[in-house]
Formats: structure tokens, C-alpha cells, sequence
């Protein structure tokens, strides 16, 4: 094994494109995977074994959520659980990517505990409005309801778009395959922030504050609802010009 800062180096070569990615990803939390991808690599952990990790962190993070009365100490232990739950999810593909241990298995078990994530995390907020919120309104139970709504549609819509589009643009042949892919926007990496899970673990931070984390995680709801409405009429139309070409 290298030197970590020589693997360091190599894991910047092999990183993904920063196309679609918002400024927190590209700037916070693909370098702490970086770190994180390093110390596997020195360590000799599998991706795959990286992958179990975020999980770890990343549901006892959301079990306490459901489980314990919200207050300041656990707002800062849930976010930093989550926060390194999310870098860990980052550094199992590049530590793939540098070791080519990367497989379809690897692919299908981050896209499982990203999906079980997605499900629990509006899971463990609606347990914890209904055991400790003290709700002006017993409405606000449908708001995590809402909410996963948004957040799985989103998952599944966006895992179907880049399939299906991978399998239309490999029916057209090479020249399709090999055209040249737009460059990077700061623009929309700004524009994606609301709709970054690492955007939107910060909203744990205000569980000590049982009001504000209500109205910060009710907007979130409202933003990244929009977000899927845009996302599917895009994808929609991406797909229907795959298929005209």
C-alpha cells in the first residue's frame, strides 16, 4: 500500500464528474470521503464493508431520532452521525473506483441502505412528532408522510433515469455514446443545495428547538417537492428525446 498521501492523490484522479452536483458534494462532502476512502484503503476495508459503515451511522443517527426526547446534545450527535453516514457513502465508490473492486453487488447494496435511508429518515421524524412534538395540529403527521412521498419518487425517478438513458444512448451506437458532456454549471451546483441530503441533515441541528426544527424541516418538504416536480418533467423530456433520436 501507498502513503496516504499518495492514495489521496489518486482518489482525486478517479473522482466522478461534478456535473448535477451541488456545491455541498463537490466541496464538503466528496473530500471527507476522500479522507474517509483513504483510511479504508489503509485499513484494507472493502467497499462493500464502507457501505456498511455509512449504514451504521446513518441508522443509529435516525433510531435515536425516533427513540430519544429531542434536546441540543442529541441535535449535535444525530447531525454528526449523519453528516459522517454521508461522507462514508461517498468514500465506498471512490474506494471502489481506486481498487476496481467495484461490482453490480456493491451497486446494489449502496442503492439499498440509500433507499432504507430515505425511508427511515421521515420515518424516525414522524415517530418523534407524534411521542414528543407537542403538535399545534395532528395535521403535521402527514408532513413526513409528504415528505418520503418526495424523497423516494425522487430516488427511484432519478436510479430509472440514468438506466434507462444509459440503455437508450448504447442503442444509438458510439456516436451517440461519445458526445460531449456539458460543462460543469455553478449556477445549478447553488441551485441543487436545498435539495443535498448533506443540505438537509443540517435541519437536525434545530431538534433541541422542537419548534423551529418543524418549520425548517416543513420547508425543506415544500423545496424539495418542487425539486421533484422539476426533476420529473426534465427527466421526462430527456427521455423522450432518447427515444425520438
Amino acid at each position: 500500500m501507498g502513503s496516504t498521501g499518495t492514495v489521496l492523490r489518486e482518489l482525486r484522479g478517479a473522482q466522478k464528474s461534478a456535473k448535477g452536483v451541488s456545491l455541498y458534494s463537490r466541496y464538503v462532502n466528496r473530500p471527507a470521503g476522500r479522507v474517509l476512502a483513504a483510511g479504508a484503503y489503509q485499513a484494507g476495508l472493502t467497499p462493500n464493508q464502507v457501505t456498511l459503515i455509512s449504514a451504521l451511522f446513518t441508522y443509529v443517527a435516525l433510531a435515536s431520532v425516533a427513540l430519544v426526547e429531542p434536546s441540543w446534545t442529541l441535535a449535535v450527535l444525530v447531525y454528526a452521525a449523519l453528516a459522517v453516514g454521508f461522507a462514508f457513502d461517498s468514500a465506498d465508490g471512490q474506494l471502489a473506483r481506486l481498487t476496481g473492486r467495484g461490482g453490480p453487488d456493491g451497486e446494489w447494496l449502496d442503492h439499498v441502505v440509500d433507499c432504507g435511508k430515505l425511508l427511515l429518515v421521515h420515518t424516525a421524524v414522524l415517530i418523534s412528532f407524534y411521542r414528543f412534538g407537542e403538535l399545534p395540529s395532528d395535521a403535521w403527521l402527514l408532513l413526513p408522510l409528504g415528505f418520503q412521498l418526495a424523497a423516494v419518487v425522487t430516488f427511484c425517478a432519478g436510479l430509472l433515469r440514468e438506466h434507462l438513458g444509459k440503455a437508450a444512448a448504447s442503442a444509438q451506437g458510439p456516436s451517440w455514446a461519445a458526445a460531449p458532456a456539458a460543462p460543469v454549471s455553478r449556477v445549478r451546483a447553488v441551485a441543487l443545495l436545498p435539495a443535498d441530503y448533506g443540505v438537509f441533515c443540517l435541519v437536525f441541528l434545530l431538534l433541541g428547538a422542537p419548534g423551529a426544527f418543524r418549520a425548517g424541516y416543513a420547508v425543506l418538504a415544500v423545496v424539495h417537492t418542487l425539486f421533484l416536480a422539476a426533476f420529473l418533467a426534465k427527466w421526462f423530456r430527456e427521455l423522450k428525446a432518447l427515444r425520438a433520436g
